[in-house]
């Protein structure tokens, strides 16, 4: 890239801390000479945030015995300029570990159907192994067959390998607090943003984006620590600017 590396991950946080593409560049302009656009800067957060995902969603994890599973609803603008006009509905289906406050596995999707359910639970089933006894969800009747067909049935011990504990809050009157406290983080980012617009890859890639800025770079308060402190001991990140030594990693 033409821009200094720090430039561009200073951009990449600052927009993953709150900050719009248009403020990042103005910030930009008081001081570097050659100042980068908008656009640029979108690029960049898009490129670096597909381009560490690919080692990240590599790494085995080490987590506790309960995961639970969520989605947030979206609306998203269509592309006017491609003859689409209107607002569809989304979905950021998404996993955290109650140990390790790990974001586990996320899927941004125009459905929820037991496909979609199913790319997430398959994923948290590949970085998890064994470890997972307890699949925690809300109500919707989909995850039940996700989750049996990720995990599987034990015919010696002639049942499911994870217990499906389902908490319907008009029934129960309790919440799923981790992720629900999750989901307040991520609406923290998204709604200063008004949801997103145009093509749903581009939502896809800044959602994990946002999964990378939460597990790697971001302090979680109740544990003190990032969640990969946690939950990858393994891998150790000495640099203050984690971002780029996360894109170094990438091409190692």
């Amino acid at each position: 890239m033409r821009n200094h590396p720090k430039k561009i991950t200073c951009a990449i946080d600052l927009f993953y801390r709150g900050v719009s593409t248009r403020k990042i560049k103005e910030h930009f302009q008081a001081f570097y000479t050659n100042n980068s656009s908008n656009v640029s800067i979108y690029n960049w957060i898009i490129k670096y945030s597909i381009m560490i995902s690919k080692f990240t969603d590599n790494l085995k994890l080490q987590v506790g015995n309960e995961i639970q599973i969520d989605e947030i609803e979206y609306k998203r603008r269509l592309h006017h300029q491609k003859g689409k006009i209107g607002v569809e509905e989304d979905y950021f289906i998404d996993s955290i570990d109650t140990k390790t406050r790990f974001l586990t596995a996320s899927n941004f999707s125009n459905k929820r159907e037991i496909k979609d359910l199913r790319e997430v639970t398959n994923n948290i089933k590949v970085k998890t192994g064994k470890q997972v006894k307890v699949c925690t969800t809300d109500g919707l009747k989909g995850y039940s067959r996700a989750i049996k067909k990720a995990w599987g049935y034990n015919l010696k011990e002639n049942k499911y390998n994870v217990h499906h504990n389902q908490v319907v809050t008009s029934k129960t009157g309790t919440f799923n607090y981790p992720i629900e406290r999750l989901h307040n983080t991520v609406r923290e980012r998204t709604k200063t943003m008004r949801d997103f617009h145009g093509c749903i890859e581009s939502a896809q890639a800044i959602m994990k984006g946002f999964e990378i800025f939460y597990n790697f770079i971001r302090k979680h308060q109740a544990i003190n620590c990032c969640p990969y402190e946690l939950a990858c001991p393994n891998l150790e990140l000495k640099s203050d600017n984690k971002w780029l030594e996360l894109i170094n990693l990438t091409r190692t």
